[in-house]
């Protein structure tokens, strides 16, 4: 079989404190070809400076200011070449070896266009504390606000880019949420159980913690945007959401601060 090339993005602004952890976890993926691209915000806290020691080993990067995470990430993929696209976010990694096993998936179904496994909640030194709710799930079953994807642990045909890219310049936090829905209208999605192929890191300055309240109104309107019933159950969760957002916001800073 001949190797595909992944695509590997890294959107990164200010993360010294993790960011070689996601650099290797890409780089030491053995038997495969990767390009690998970075694209920094214009960093000032030594991010740079541990980019450019791999740099030798990078597709493309650039430090540069920008206009936030999905503006990054579209840089990086209108730069892309590969087979397989990915992104993962410069506090997140990969688990050893995991690429071949994508590879192999997508060699074996060529009517699959995304696939994604399972994920670990990691915390500020790296150690499992959890396991993302990962499930199965559909076209319609995402128009309703069930996602279960672990965007860490998501691959989608490189192909496929040119159809539903570039991701919606207005979001920051729904992005993912977005991307997925375009990808499911145009081809088929899998998800493999208990295979655990990435880690998401939660910490107290990251998006998930720190802005989670944006995530479900940006899902709201892309439910709207696709002519979206008001009654619809993404509806309702996320007025359930928005009333109990500030406790389970408070709940999981607790938590992190105690673990940190």
């Amino acid at each position: 079989m001949t190797q595909p090339k992944f695509s590997i993005i890294t959107p990164s602004f200010n993360q010294a404190k993790f960011i070689e952890s996601t650099i290797l976890s890409v780089l030491g993926q053995p038997g495969v070809d990767i390009e690998y691209i970075i694209i920094d915000g214009g960093s000032t806290d030594g991010s740079v400076e541990i980019i450019q020691k791999h740099a030798d080993k990078l597709a493309f990067w650039v430090s540069e200011p920008d206009d936030g995470q999905t503006d990054a990430i579209n840089k990086g993929f209108n730069r892309a070449r590969g087979e397989i696209f990915a992104w993962i976010n410069s506090d997140d990694t990969y688990e050893p070896g995991i690429f071949e096993h994508v590879a192999a998936f997508f060699e074996d179904n060529p009517d699959i266009g995304l696939v994604y496994g399972e994920a670990f909640f990691i915390d500020d030194q790296g150690h499992r504390i959890g396991v993302f709710p990962a499930a199965k799930t559909n076209l319609g079953k995402l128009k309703n606000g069930y996602v279960h994807i672990p965007q860490q642990a998501a691959f989608f045909r490189g192909d496929l880019w040119q159809k539903v890219g570039p991701l919606d310049p207005d979001f920051y936090f729904a992005m993912d949420y977005d991307l997925w829905v375009r990808l499911a209208r145009v081809t088929k999605i899998a998800y493999l159980p208990n295979q655990f192929w990435a880690n998401f890191r939660l910490h107290t300055s990251a998006k998930t913690i720190a802005a989670d309240d944006r995530c479900w109104p940006e899902m709201i309107k892309v439910h709207y945007r696709d002519g979206g019933s008001f009654f619809a159950p993404i509806v309702t969760k996320y007025y359930l959401r928005k009333l109990l957002a500030p406790f389970i916001t408070w709940n999981r800073a607790r938590k992190l601060r105690r673990i940190e």
